[in-house]
């Protein structure tokens, strides 16, 4: 188990890699480094909203990150990132978006598309309390690209 609430087949499931045959499995720097992200943002969430969310992915294998278009610097590949989505009812994205933005420490967090009011998931990275930057972004498309705004 990665924590609590996350299995290893959940912190590294990607039906892409199951469509294209990639592995998809993390060293243990990279899983100790997941690890340390589910304690410090995903576990802290899941209490506060009292109940399970989904994981839109977590770990990526380099390999995999290249098959689906991911940015050649995505924390995903290094263990250090997790896209979450609040398909079950406990919370909106935004709720979830909002909570990580004032009660928990993070590297970056992103609002992912979606609208005003609710982004279609949330991007969440965690390095260690020294490093992370806070930086708070808004996810758009401009001519067909995925663009990045402060918040």
């Amino acid at each position: 188990m990665i924590s609590a609430h996350i299995s290893d087949k959940e912190g590294v499931y990607s039906a892409t890699a199951i469509r294209l045959d990639i592995k998809n499995e993390p060293c243990k720097h990279e899983l100790a480094k997941m690890r340390i992200l589910a304690e410090k943002v995903f576990e802290p969430l899941r209490d506060h909203i009292g109940g399970a969310i989904k994981i839109n992915s977590f770990f990526r294998s380099e390999e995999l990150n290249i098959a689906i278009g991911g940015s050649t610097t995505s924390q995903h590949c290094t263990g250090e990132a997790i896209d979450i989505d609040d398909t079950f009812g406990h919370a909106t994205n935004a709720e979830m978006f909002n909570y990580i933005k004032d009660n928990l420490s993070f590297d970056q967090l992103i609002w992912e598309h979606g609208n005003d009011n609710n982004p279609n998931w949330v991007h969440v990275s965690y390095v260690d309390d020294e490093t992370n930057r806070k930086s708070i972004l808004k996810a758009y498309k401009e001519n067909g690209k995925t663009k990045y705004k402060r918040v």
